[in-house]
């Protein structure tokens, strides 16, 4: 399918869904993910990555071609592939505590921006 074909498929699907349902979704996920990081943030990173990846697909962002819109904040795409690419080392190597705090702060403050700062689609 081309770019226009699967774009389009995106809007549509976008608009048969109920915004405040999947914010309810994204929220319950968070909070059960939240929960874990504190035994196991090794083991909860991946989860928030896929998570903050939804979110981020979801709103529009094209997370492997990034493209910033007007006004929005370029470390926001950045971040999120930082601590994508810190959650993949970690399925490999063991890690400091000090890089996976770093990712899941950034990725919690992705996951702020998006649920106060923007609105759904």
């Amino acid at each position: 399918m081309d770019r226009a074909g699967s774009y389009l498929r995106r809007r549509k699907e976008a608009t048969l869904s109920e915004p405040g349902l999947d914010l309810h979704a994204w929220e319950t996920r968070w909070a059960d993910l939240s929960e874990q990081a504190v035994d196991a943030p090794d083991e909860a990173l991946p989860e928030f990555v896929r998570l903050v990846e939804e979110m981020l697909t979801e709103r529009g962002y094209d997370l492997e071609n990034p493209v910033v819109e007007e006004g929005e904040d370029m470390d926001l795409v950045r971040n999120f592939q930082a601590a994508r690419e810190i959650s993949r080392a970690a399925e490999t190597t063991p890690l400091e505590r000090e890089d996976l705090d770093a990712a899941l702060e950034d990725l919690q403050e992705i996951h702020d921006y998006l649920v106060e700062g923007r609105a759904p689609p």
